[in-house]
């Protein structure tokens, strides 16, 4: 009795759909646990931040209002902490999680003389000064500044909330000194993170069963044929040469198919010829496998391997070695371009329309070329509305056309000052890209979205470039009905002007920004 092996080893399909399904649930798993981090430390901090501001306001308020009834009557004073009292329970963006502790300090030598001073003493929600940390109150008793703590916050019910107590010693006319303490409960950023984290659970879950059915499905295209092609395959060891696969498509399997077609054809025909078809059928298959391999993995996987041993290598020969990955990074820029092209060129381009924030999109360009327009001596100014512009457009799309242009004006600048634009009407929108640097001949607008086309061909081009970027550009912008334009003079730079609808396929009815720069006063 022979080895049985089991159902799922013979399977292909079951191996290749555990084996994915195992794979990424490790890639969801990695990926859950650092966004989980990032959040949690993203509103650790934005909570820190915001508490700190509003307690610092609260204790700038409540040291003014003191030094305005210095010298003044306990009636006044008393009045006054009241309103402090009241204002730091309800000042600020996170009031309705706050707690306040008042303290007053008796000093050793002057027990006597405070027993007859008014005590101010306070606490919301009857909390008791041991829930505050000692080492905070030894720190605020060293320093007049500001200190926090992150610390457990116990309610007089036994409840405990993680919270962020805020400390500071205050001076109350008539009373002495007092510990100020504000309390931020973290209740809610707690819940928030549950939330999150829960989110994340559900998601992955929804993910993986996903990711299993969509391999199941793709699987099951290839294992199908083969599984035919199996059993044709018997059928001829056991002498019927009749059968033939069913081939619907052109894709590599229905080559294959009509290839085994062929043969089964030829030695139905010519059984007598049958080792020699054996051995073209040999030949073709392996010279199909090898030409179907791209020569741009190759390359890829060879530069990668000789780039990361760069180091034990002579300094020419890592440079050439840095030199070859960037002309492959080069040659897969351009093959995308080309594939981007193709696909306007067979009017296969589709939209996928989203609503984002135009002039945040703008920055994140900017910033992305490594230009920061919050320094002194940035090369790029960029002038927007002071609240959100919101489009409904193909995000990825207008992305590309902004990277496009503002790293064409980096290019051509000479590192001269570049100026962005963004205005926006009640039914478009328009960026415009403003450089100053050598500028282009009249008669070269004419044919600055010409494909591979170049003003200066000889000139150096320290960012790359394919001469596709301002025609693809201008694809996308007529995708979404918009349009894109452009202006030169020599010597005096380029501007180019993106106007589209604020949502996508609408028409455009004017144009906000003249392409012409010294007629914007017009």
């Amino acid at each position: 009795m022979g080895f049985q092996r089991s159902p799922f080893a013979q399977s292909l399909a079951a191996k290749v759909i555990l084996s994915t399904v195992l794979l990424s649930l490790g890639v969801v798993w990695l990926t859950g646990s650092a966004l989980y981090s990032q959040l949690s430390d993203g509103i650790e901090k934005v909570t820190l931040e915001t508490s700190l501001s509003d307690a610092r306001s609260i204790f700038y308020n409540a040291r003014y209002q003191l030094l305005l009834v210095n010298g003044e009557p306990n009636e006044v004073v008393k009045e006054s902490v009241d309103e402090i009292i009241t204002t730091s329970i309800s000042f600020g963006a996170i009031e309705s999680s706050r707690e306040l502790i008042l303290i007053k300090v008796f000093n050793k030598s002057e027990v006597q003389s405070n027993s007859l001073r008014p005590d101010y003493s306070f606490a919301t929600n009857a909390l008791s000064a041991s829930t505050i940390p000692l080492n905070l109150r030894d720190e605020i008793s060293d320093s007049a500044e500001l200190a926090y703590q992150f610390a457990p916050l116990t309610y007089s019910n036994g409840t405990t909330i993680d919270s962020l107590f805020v400390g500071q010693r205050l001076t109350i006319p008539t009373s002495g000194q007092y510990e100020m303490y504000l309390v931020f409960t973290l209740a809610n950023q707690r819940a928030t993170l549950d939330l999150v984290q829960n989110s994340l659970f559900l998601t992955g879950i929804v993910l993986l069963l996903l990711i299993g059915l969509i391999t199941y499905l793709v699987v099951r295209q290839v294992v199908r044929p083969v599984r035919e092609a199996a059993r044709v395959a018997s059928l001829f060891t056991n002498g019927d040469f009749t059968q033939r696969l069913r081939v619907k498509n052109s894709d590599e399997i229905a080559i294959l198919g009509n290839a085994f077609n062929d043969m089964a054809a030829s030695l139905e025909g010519q059984i007598g010829r049958l080792e020699n078809l054996s051995k073209v059928q040999q030949r073709f298959v392996s010279d199909v496998s090898h030409e179907l391999r791209t020569p741009l993995t190759t390359l890829r996987m060879a530069s990668d391997v000789i780039y990361a041993q760069r180091d034990e290598f002579d300094p020419v020969i890592a440079r050439s070695a840095e030199l070859l990955i960037a002309q492959i990074d080069r040659f897969e820029k351009l093959l995308q371009e080309l594939l981007e092209v193709s696909r306007f060129d067979a009017e296969v381009a589709v939209l996928e329309p989203t609503d984002f924030e135009l002039t945040a999109l703008v920055r994140r360009c900017i910033a992305d070329l490594g230009v920061n327009i919050e320094a002194a001596d940035s090369q790029i100014t960029f002038e927007a509305p002071n609240y959100p512009v919101h489009i409904r457009a193909d995000f990825r799309r207008v992305e590309r056309i902004m990277r496009n242009l503002i790293s064409n004006a980096l290019d051509h600048s000479d590192g001269k000052p570049i100026e962005i634009e963004c205005v926006e009407t009640a039914t478009e929108v328009a960026v415009s890209v403003r450089d100053h640097g050598e500028g282009m001949e009249a008669a070269s607008l004419t044919r600055v979205f010409d494909r591979f086309w170049r003003a200066d061909p000889s000139r150096a081009r320290t960012r790359g470039g394919t001469g596709l970027g301002l025609s693809i550009a201008l694809e996308d912008a007529r995708l979404h009905n918009g349009e894109l334009d452009a202006w030169g003079a020599l010597g005096d730079g380029a501007n180019f002007v993106l106007t589209l609808p604020r949502i996508a396929g609408n028409q455009i009815v004017a144009r906000p920004l003249p392409v012409n720069p010294h007629r914007r006063d017009v």
